[in-house]
């Protein structure tokens, strides 16, 4: 049975790649594939617990799904009242390479209090009104997957994977920060420094107002309805790690909670201002706009490793890395390589389940205490296991959320992401995890 799940998801993630080669759709192939690996997952025995693990993984893809809608929406929203024109008029640099670090640190902090997904939404959409030409809009949305990716690994509030780690006490927020800001930092200034060379110092162009994307210039008619979203909609994706850190619950409760307000708010605006007959104001009509094939690429995808996850492969493989290499930075490290290919969440859950803290007492009674003290809370193993499944997944443009939305709203092939930025990702990599090893001799 596992031999043919990895067979059809193998198949599977290559029609995936090659989506601009054979000129379909990545989210055909990936509803495709999860079907079948459900359909294998059934008739190879598992009737019986069929029914609670799909439902088991459902709920944690639609977890993502819903709160990736709601963040879409909110972002659209804040585009669509001209609220990015405020941000991009205050963005000052005299060429290109200059405002690709402008806003690589930008998005490299903005990600420690949103998380990687929301922030790169919000990057890229304003790209959209500053640059014209879309190879450029790749690179810069390239690299700023790669800020964004890196910025969620060292905040306790930055990434899925990290609040879970965080939540479930394996790491604390203080040691985090400290040990895994400089690397994560690391990460992103070694290929953004060869990123920059791809594009040239040429001045950076003045925005097209007659852009058919901009269509309804609220900001020039009515600037403080502009900047009252703007503020609002920030304010929004800020509340929701408050609101999971006051109530425990998962995020897309506080993102559902903050989209209602703001549609409250806009169907006074519409109302007060008769907004009509000139934009689509409203969250019914902004929500029209969201890109349905990238939110049904998610589902196929994370269905899919789902039922990896319900075969128990993943646990497979976490055992298999710790009997055959018994490295902490080797098994991270290859974590991180496959969390480029595999969703980090369940790979992470994996770890968790397969090397528990350790404490005092059991350190003592190891056979190899030096080794079993890395596993200790906040120990070398669960830092590592942070920095490399959340810089990991840069690799590939989908092996991160961040990374599937940049795909969906610029188009960025595969391939072109492949040849072009891999290994710039794969240098920052290995730069951060080189930093961590020598943060542990001194």
């Amino acid at each position: 049975m596992i031999t043919t799940m990895l067979v059809i998801f193998i198949l599977g993630y290559l029609m995936i790649a090659l989506e601009h080669v054979v000129g379909i759709n990545k989210a055909t192939f990936a509803l495709i594939m999860c079907g079948i690996l459900w359909a294998v997952y059934a008739m190879l025995g598992h009737d019986a617990s069929l029914s609670t693990d799909m439902v088991e993984a459902l709920g944690d893809t639609c977890e993502i799904v819903v709160f990736l809608i709601g963040a879409m929406t909110i972002v659209e929203l804040i585009d669509r009242y001209g609220g990015f024109q405020i941000i991009v008029k205050h963005i000052h640099a005299s060429d290109k390479r200059k405002l690709m670090w402008i806003l690589v640190l930008v998005a490299f902090f903005m990600s420690s209090i949103l998380d990687n997904m929301t922030t790169t939404i919000i990057m890229v959409m304003m790209l959209r009104r500053m640059l014209r030409d879309q190879k450029e809009r790749w690179i810069f949305a390239c690299v700023i997957v790669l800020a964004a990716n890196a910025g969620g690994a060292w905040s306790p509030i930055g990434d899925i994977t990290t609040i879970m780690l965080w939540m479930k006490n394996y790491v604390s927020s203080v040691d985090l920060i400290v040990n895994l800001l400089l690397p994560s930092l690391v990460s992103v200034l070694v290929p953004t420094l060869l990123a920059s060379r791809l594009v040239g110092a040429t001045p950076v162009e003045t925005l097209n107002a007659q852009d058919s994307r901009v269509g309804y210039n609220l900001y020039e008619h009515h600037r403080g309805l502009s900047m009252l979203i703007l503020t609002c909609g920030v304010a929004a994706l800020l509340f929701v790690p408050v609101f999971k850190a006051v109530t425990h619950l998962a995020p897309y409760m506080g993102i559902l909670l903050s989209l209602g307000a703001l549609w409250l708010l806009t169907e006074v605006i519409v109302s007060r201002y008769s907004l009509d007959d000139k934009m689509e104001g409203r969250i019914s009509q902004v929500v029209r706009n969201i890109d349905m094939s990238t939110i049904l690429f998610f589902l196929g995808i994370l269905m899919s490793v789902g039922a990896l996850g319900q075969a128990g492969m993943l646990r497979e493989l976490a055992a298999w890395l710790n009997e055959t290499f018994h490295s902490v930075y080797l098994i991270n490290g290859l974590i991180g390589i496959l969390s480029s290919i595999v969703d980090n969440v369940p790979l992470v859950a994996a770890c968790m389940d397969m090397y528990p803290v350790t404490t005092d007492a059991m350190v003592a009674a190891a056979a190899d205490p030096a080794y079993t003290a890395l596993f200790i809370e906040d120990g070398l193993f669960w830092h590592l296991l942070t920095f490399c499944a959340g810089v990991g997944g840069s690799l590939l443009i989908i092996g991160s959320a961040a990374g599937v939305v940049a795909m969906g709203i610029e188009k960025i092939p595969f391939t072109w992401y492949l040849r072009h930025i891999t290994l710039l990702a794969l240098a920052g990599y290995l730069s951060g995890m080189a930093v961590i090893w020598l943060e542990t001799l001194l």
